[in-house]
């Protein structure tokens, strides 16, 4: 491993012995009806069943317990669309230390809600006309918090990375090793952490897939093109989970470094992907949490008769939207199997 990467294996191991007992182990489930039909054996990392429903958690907890009694006592802040807000405010009331949260106006209303019984304040912003790194530093600087970074810090990278941990350890009890890792990607956080597991494989690694909303796949063209793309795009998918306009430095940084690729999936076809999670794992997840599979059946040529992990990243996403959502799916499944 290059020791000049923002974060190693080791720090994984780490960050996993920390989580003990913070966190719990998500189960990676299986549905031998659909491997029939797509032709691959496909299982689902249910992330979306983690404390907050998503892997989030895992980082946010991992960065603060970290922090120092003064850091603590003075509190902390964070920017989120949802998933990493829920992760913080859970994380903050469990390290006995107060949350501000930085969300956009049109968050899932769930989001907004669940953010604020964690205990969390939460400050909005217009997602369209407001900078919203403006006013999470202004408000850092004015109160002295601390910022948790939801991807482009090595502790937040390192904590993600203990679901690949998890996946190694799982995909080993049943005898058998991923020839992929297909993973949800925004700023990379997840992705990134993930890539490190790599290492723990002694015979063939499996590849790491970055997976994206299309339209906002710069993870995917950063890694095509071998330095960071940004898009500028604000708004426009159902994927509010996925929408970093570019990925962070360091979470590119080791990707790169461990040759992931990526595909980008539309929200037609997320949709879908959303109702086979329903009907084949019993998985509840939100558009950025399907991706992954959506990206799975979309390449399954690819993957004809090897063993594929997509991970379903999160569930939160609010049951009338939701229903809605199913809905099209269903009628949509063809734009998987086309």
């Amino acid at each position: 491993m290059n020791h000049a990467l923002p974060a190693s294996l080791k720090d994984v191991q780490e960050a996993a012995t920390r989580l003990q007992g913070h966190i719990i182990t998500t189960p990676l489930v299986e549905a031998p009806l659909l491997e029939k039909e797509l032709g691959f054996r496909l299982l689902v990392k249910a992330e979306n069943t983690q404390l907050t429903g998503s892997f989030k958690v895992r980082g946010a907890l991992n960065q603060i317990l970290q922090l120092t009694k003064e850091e603590k006592q003075k509190g902390v802040i964070a920017i989120s669309s949802g998933n990493h807000a829920q992760a913080v405010a859970y994380a903050a009331a469990t390290a006995g230390t107060k949350a501000t949260i930085v969300m956009p106006q049109d968050a899932p209303q769930l989001k907004l809600n669940n953010t604020r019984r964690y205990g969390a304040e939460i400050v909005t912003y217009n997602r369209d006309t407001d900078d919203r790194e403006e006013i999470g530093q202004r408000i850092a600087r004015e109160r002295g918090l601390c910022m948790i970074h939801p991807y482009n810090d090595g502790r937040t990278i390192a904590g993600q990375g203990t679901c690949g941990i998890e996946i190694f350890e799982q995909m080993k009890a049943k005898g058998a090793s991923p020839a992929a890792i297909l993973v949800n990607c925004s700023g990379g956080g997840l992705a990134a952490g993930i890539s490190l597991s790599r290492d723990l494989y002694s015979d063939e690694k499996p590849m790491i897939y970055s997976t994206e909303p299309e339209y906002f796949d710069d993870m995917k063209l950063s890694l095509e093109s071998g330095g960071i793309v940004k898009h500028n795009k604000t708004s426009g998918s159902i994927c509010d989970a996925l929408m970093a306009m570019s990925p962070g430095d360091k979470t590119f940084s080791i990707l790169r470094h461990q040759k992931a690729r990526g595909f980008a999936a539309s929200d037609a076809q997320t949709e879908a992907a959303m109702s086979l999670a329903a009907e084949y794992f019993k998985l509840v997840l939100e558009p950025g949490g399907a991706v992954s599979i959506a990206c799975a059946c979309l390449n399954r040529d690819m993957f004809r008769g090897k063993t594929v992990v997509a991970v379903g990243s999160g569930g939160n996403v609010d049951p009338g939207v939701y229903t809605g959502m199913l809905e099209r799916g269903y009628a949509n499944r063809k734009l998987l199997f086309s």
